[in-house]
């Protein structure tokens, strides 16, 4: 699930890694996130039930351009159908949301993946797809990545900034002790010695020592402003100088919204093409806090959100972290969408101003920036190419969900 990701620049938090993102939105304010649950205090009780959203099924889908006309790149199919075929065993087995699809309306195709040559993939998706534009099929793509920072298992001179793990005093309140959320769960906080529940630290007084002294510490690293969008991102990894690498994936987070620090910038005119100010990316906004250490932290500080991170064990053929269907997303193949409006493991067309991400792409994670019909951010891997073009990535365009052969069919028939 992906902190925003993206280019993040929005709270991606993936609901796996992550998230899961947009540092071109992070600069308006955007940031994305899965939150996961956090545990109940005490015994459970009746939550309100979520308020209705929208899906896919419920604004209308029509159809699109039959597959083979859409024209697309060997190289790229071969990837998507990769992802594909890692999808299909919780495609086949899990509710889709979107309202588009059932369980068995993918068994075909999956069993068709399976043993499909990857140098013909372009003709597997011709063969068992069709296309779908849901609502009015205008799409809007940002970018994330795996970061990949300065940092140890056990605290060493020259890496200072602890990373934590989720605290277990961090509960949902109990029914009845705070106003529920407008989806209808409990905030989150903790319960003091008293038993009167309270928010949650945020991240100024977790930096001023709240959880130190409580074995939280999962890792150390060399730089507060790495720590600041590694957390936005949701995961990453930490390289410590002997070349080892630890992987790291979301856990949870205090339940402050989140402040896009970019926002904060542009208001002091800090962001813009004038002189003495700094670009909206990401590149931009981390370029401001290492040349003014001083207003950095502070800064940062606007953002009340923190969050809390988890070791995770990597897939040993290079993909990425693992996504919100539960599988490991795949740079320039995995994008992360909003399930009411694309079924998570469906493959995805995007026709964008932006060649880098036009392509066929699968919807492997989800992230809390990323709602609504046809937004979707887009996975570029690790190191600093994928930081680079997830950091500038903002486009926009067209999409189609592509669903298997029948779907719209019996859709209409509803």
């Amino acid at each position: 699930m992906k902190s925003g990701s993206a280019g993040l620049s929005h709270f991606r938090l993936n609901c796996s890694i992550a998230a899961k993102s947009a540092f071109a939105l992070l600069a308006l304010g955007a940031l994305s996130s899965c939150f996961r649950l956090i545990p109940q205090a005490g015994a459970p009780g009746a939550l309100r039930p979520p308020p209705a959203r929208s899906t896919a099924a419920l604004i209308g889908v029509t159809s699109g351009p039959a597959v083979p006309g859409l024209g697309f790149a060997p190289g790229n199919a071969r990837e998507a159908l990769a992802a594909f075929m890692t999808s299909c065993p919780r495609l086949t087995r899990r509710t889709d949301t979107s309202g588009l699809t059932r369980p068995g309306d993918w068994q075909v195709p999956c069993d068709a993946a399976r043993n499909w040559p990857g140098e013909s993939a372009a003709s597997f998706f011709a063969t068992y797809f069709e296309t779908a534009v849901v609502g009015g099929g205008d799409a809007f793509v940002t970018g994330y990545f795996e970061p990949e920072i300065a940092g140890v298992r056990a605290r060493q001179p020259g890496f200072d900034v602890p990373i934590y793990g989720a605290p277990p005093d961090m509960v949902r309140a109990r029914p009845g002790d705070a106003a529920p959320l407008p989806d209808g769960r409990q905030p989150v906080g903790r319960y003091d010695q008293d038993g009167k529940f309270l928010p949650y630290y945020d991240r100024g007084q977790i930096e001023d020592g709240a959880l130190a002294g409580r074995g939280l510490e999962i890792g150390w690293a060399a730089d507060r402003a790495d720590v600041f969008f590694l957390q936005i991102q949701g995961s990453g990894r930490l390289r410590a100088p002997d070349g080892s690498v630890m992987r790291l994936g979301f856990a949870a987070q205090n339940g402050f919204a989140y402040t896009g620090i970019g926002t904060v910038m542009r208001a002091r005119g800090l962001i813009g093409s004038g002189a003495g100010q700094y670009p909206g990316s990401m590149q931009g906004i981390l370029r401001y806090l290492r040349e003014h250490p001083g207003e950095a932290r502070a800064l940062m500080r606007e953002n009340r959100s923190y969050v809390f991170l988890r070791e995770t064990t990597g897939a040993a053929d290079g993909t990425g972290p693992v996504g919100a269907l539960g599988v490991p997303v795949r740079a320039r193949a995995s994008v992360a969408g909003d399930p009411a409006y694309v079924p998570l493991g469906a493959p995805v067309w995007l026709q964008l101003d932006n060649a880098q991400a036009s392509g066929l792409w699968v919807a492997q994670d989800t992230g809390g920036a990323i709602n609504g019909a046809n937004r979707f951010d887009s996975f570029w891997g690790a190191g600093e190419p994928a930081r680079t073009i997830a950091g500038g990535m903002s486009a926009h365009g067209r999409a189609l969900v592509l669903l298997p052969k029948g779907t719209l069919a019996r859709l209409k028939q509803r």
